[in-house]
């Protein structure tokens, strides 16, 4: 129960990653708040909280940063604290650079980048107070390596790893770690959605021969946000089977 008693709020929860995440968290003993603009994500929260399990739903959309400020106070509010943040939620709008429109830019962006700030301020704020919090977000190995058609994808995902260094420096003074994790090539809906050559082609730069699963990653967010990792903050957590750089 490395997450006994500690309270969180993770991000497009309902689905692939998010979850997995979510029912891990819940596994450690964390009462959670999930966003998503999923009504997927009631679905989940309502069979946990069957199971005993405190979940709580709530739709969000993370590019509105008054719907987040209102629902990071509800949570807080609800649960007392907010301990933990993981910024899960992210879309991809794939096409080459001389072909994305402005609307594809924009949207990534808008989710994968100004969301995360966007709900990493608002949890910073509440986690001062109580001088104590955990912030995780999704970055990804293209941030590292690169990826064809992902122009827009990348630039958030690299974005992540920066802001994650500022945070780092910024909030350790009160007692907040700022870490992310960079996944590979992970079996969720997002990846299924990929043409079949792409897919057969990834494996060849897999050294471990095989995709990850959705409980992978969900497994470096709780150790990231345990108290286990109390001294580590700054970094980027890559999960990619040894993937090629």
């Amino acid at each position: 129960m490395r997450l006994k008693n500690k309270t969180a709020i993770i991000t497009g929860g309902a689905n692939g990653i998010g979850r997995a995440t979510v029912e891990a968290f819940v596994r450690e003993g964390a009462n959670v708040t999930l966003w998503d603009v999923s009504e997927h994500g009631a679905t989940l929260a309502a069979e946990l909280s069957r199971k005993g399990h405190q979940v709580a739903y709530a739709k969000v959309s993370v590019t509105d940063n008054e719907q987040v400020l209102n629902a990071t106070a509800a949570a807080a509010k609800a649960m007392g604290r907010i301990d933990i943040l993981i910024n899960n939620a992210g879309i991809t709008k794939d096409r080459t650079l001389l072909k994305m429109t402005r609307e594809e830019w924009d949207d990534v962006i808008g989710v994968n980048l100004t969301g995360v700030f966007n709900c990493t301020q608002a949890a910073a704020t509440f986690m001062k107070e109580q001088q104590y919090g955990r912030i995780v977000s999704a970055s990804s190995n293209v941030a590292i390596r690169g990826n064809y058609g992902q122009t827009n994808y990348v630039a958030t995902k690299s974005a992540i790893i920066g802001m994650t260094k500022v945070w780092a420096m910024e909030l350790g003074r009160f007692g907040i770690t700022a870490n992310c994790i960079a996944p590979g090539f992970i079996k969720t809906a997002m990846t299924d959605a990929m043409p079949e050559e792409v897919r057969k082609a990834s494996l060849a730069h897999i050294p471990v021969g095989h995709w990850g699963e959705p409980a992978d990653i969900a497994n470096g967010y709780v150790y990231l946000a345990s108290d286990e990792a109390r001294f580590v903050s700054g970094i980027c957590l890559t999960i990619d089977g040894g993937a090629a750089r």
